[in-house]
């Protein structure tokens, strides 16, 4: 791997910049079949939180014009099976690995973290920007106050480890969020998380999601991200991990220049699961062809009118 894409997050190195967003790629097994997983700069693992959650009913997945929206609901195993079951495997894989965590208060939030601190991830990810759960998620990132509780909370519970607040797109202000969690002690920001919306089958005039609203990824909101992450990077001084609707190269530039020191890839994955490696691969040939040192030199390079 060229010493050209090379990033450093927090002062966590990362051999390239590109990062299966939390959700999208499990802990990697399904995908180890494809390529080696050291080839990533890193995973932000599927959500955990504090106990097993069984998610949202079905239908929980539904199309849209350039996109998806899905309404899964933090389904995973828990902080125990995490920790003792998929953690064990990822850090054989030669690649940064980010937590992603999440609870339903304030409370939970911190015990889990408690439990990461020791671990040997090499980040967490905080999701306080989650649109498909009753409680929590959404409700933490959508408010100044308690985005900056949150963050509070679970970074004194994180003496080991640098703490990323993922934020949601579903407010007013997104960089009034940033700069609460900022001063609350968040080490960096990842944004965005999926925008809310919805579909109706016209046939049974129900909503085709069984939540009724969930979140709406893929290319469509690539424009909502890049405006966002470049609002937020003019407002913070922490680093940013850009994402929302990223599927080539050239949207990994882009957000980049807006002010994103590493991107995750989400929903293209599920289009074409080898989408991480071309954007690695199409980011090598652009080094090249612009005679860049490093990647690095790029981030939040945007010229506006």
């Amino acid at each position: 791997m060229s010493e050209r894409l090379k990033v450093s997050v927090c002062g966590v190195e990362f051999k390239n910049p590109v990062i299966p967003a939390s959700g999208t790629y499990g802990y990697g097994r399904e995908y180890e079949s494809l390529y080696p997983l050291s080839r990533l700069g890193g995973i932000s693992v599927k959500g955990t939180t504090l106990n097993p959650r069984q998610g949202n009913p079905a239908p929980r997945v539904a199309e849209a014009p350039s996109g998806m929206l899905n309404s899964v609901g933090l389904q995973n195993g828990g902080s125990q099976k995490f920790l003792e079951y998929e953690l064990p495997n990822l850090l054989t894989k030669d690649t940064r690995i980010i937590a992603n965590i999440a609870g339903s208060t304030i409370d939970e939030c911190a015990r889990l973290a408690s439990l990461i601190n020791p671990s040997e991830v090499d980040m967490v990810e905080l999701n306080i920007s989650c649109p498909n759960v009753k409680q929590g998620g959404a409700a933490f990132g959508t408010d100044c106050s308690v985005a900056a509780e949150v963050t509070s909370a679970v970074k004194k519970e994180l003496p080991d480890k640098p703490l990323m607040v993922k934020l949601s797109p579903n407010v007013t202000s997104i960089t009034d969020i940033a700069r609460s969690v900022e001063s609350a002690g968040a080490d960096a920001l990842s944004l965005i998380n999926t925008v809310l919306g919805m579909r109706i089958d016209i046939k049974t005039r129900r909503p085709i999601l069984k939540n009724n609203v969930g979140g709406l990824s893929g290319p469509a909101i690539f424009p909502i991200a890049v405006r966002m992450v470049w609002q937020v990077a003019n407002a913070v001084s922490i680093p940013i991990i850009g994402m929302g609707g990223i599927a080539s190269w050239e949207d990994a530039v882009e957000m980049m220049m807006a002010g994103a020191s590493a991107i995750q890839v989400g929903a293209a994955i599920f289009a074409d699961p080898y989408t991480p490696v071309k954007i690695i691969d199409g980011l090598e040939g652009y080094c090249e062809d612009n005679n860049i040192a490093n990647i690095s030199e790029i981030v939040g390079t945007v010229e506006p009118w």
